[in-house]
């Protein structure tokens, strides 16, 4: 690996469905001049001919990561990931009450310098592969997010407000923790 894919600073964008996590991805990749990682799942879902299981768990995972090693080779300093494997881990704890170890073991082997949860607070729009419209439920799935944030070690900034509001929450958190990385350098 070269020294400026080293030096490349990976943010996941995570959170409960509709949150605006894919909007934020490639805003934020627009606004820092770099490019962000797709989610995985959506395409891959979109060509299944049949109800996924929790099997196609694995291959979604495996095909998100291949597309965050993929993007690192032409990302600048900052690589956004519209999602990540805790994504996967946490909709199939919650879907199907366990975690497969392949993905548990591809978890562990990725790194992240941030996570930004996509806050709850957004309105619910359909889309044929989401399945958790209901705000009970949805909060519960945020918890669970909370969670995970708090036990992975790795630093997170809640993300809120909708719209031009949720963007400026998204830089002001990135910019913060890029001061903070860049205090930290000088140490």
């Amino acid at each position: 690996m070269d020294q400026e894919t080293k030096s490349t600073l990976k943010i996941a964008i995570v959170g409960p469905e509709s949150t605006g996590k894919s909007t934020l991805s490639e805003q934020l990749a627009t606004h820092y001049k770099t490019v962000f990682v797709r989610e995985y799942a959506r395409e891959y879902l979109e060509q299944l001919d049949r109800p996924y299981t929790q099997d196609d768990l694995t291959a979604i995972a495996q095909g998100q990561i291949q597309l965050e090693n993929n993007a690192l080779q032409s990302a600048n300093r900052l690589l956004f990931c519209d999602t990540n494997l805790m994504v996967i881990i946490i909709w199939s704890e919650y879907k199907y009450g366990s975690i497969a170890p392949e993905i548990t073991q591809l978890h562990n082997y990725q790194h992240y310098d941030l996570y930004l949860l996509a806050n709850n607070d957004t309105t619910w729009e359909y889309d044929p592969l989401r399945e958790a419209p209901n705000i009970e439920e949805r909060n519960r799935i945020y918890d669970i997010y909370v969670r995970y944030c708090n036990q992975s070690g790795v630093p997170y900034r809640i993300v809120s407000g909708t719209g031009a509001d949720r963007l400026t929450n998204a830089i002001n958190a990135v910019e913060e923790f890029l001061k903070w990385v860049l205090g930290k350098n000088r140490e």
